[in-house]
């Protein structure tokens, strides 16, 4: 095995590793509040073009670490979309369930 090979493949399990607390605490407490939707949504949509270009590459390092970029960043989505589509749902008044603060049929002042 070569150096850069080598070097390859300490490289993907350090980054993986570095990334596995994230993950793992958000497939545990499934608390992804503090991270953006929208830059977990642009996160994935950068890995599935990048994905193009990494397996054209010849098998490799690369590969084991690009493959869990995607799975990690696919469950932080999962996760993202599960949390916050509740949320806008439930803070609506009158939406399922949630009383609204006004009476019905109410006269609405402006």
């Amino acid at each position: 095995m070569d150096v850069p090979v080598l070097a390859g493949m300490v490289a993907a399990v350090v980054f993986a590793t570095a990334n596995l607390p994230m993950v793992w605490k958000a497939l545990r407490t499934h608390d992804v509040g503090s991270y953006s939707l929208g830059s977990i949504a642009m996160i994935n949509g950068a890995n599935v073009v990048y994905s193009v270009y990494v397996f054209s590459l010849p098998l490799g390092p690369v590969w084991l670490l690009h493959s869990f970029y995607l799975v990690a960043s696919a469950i932080m989505l999962v996760l993202c979309v599960r949390q916050f589509r509740p949320r806008r749902r439930a803070e609506a008044p009158g939406a399922r369930g949630v009383p609204s603060s006004r009476p019905s049929g109410a006269a609405i002042s402006l």
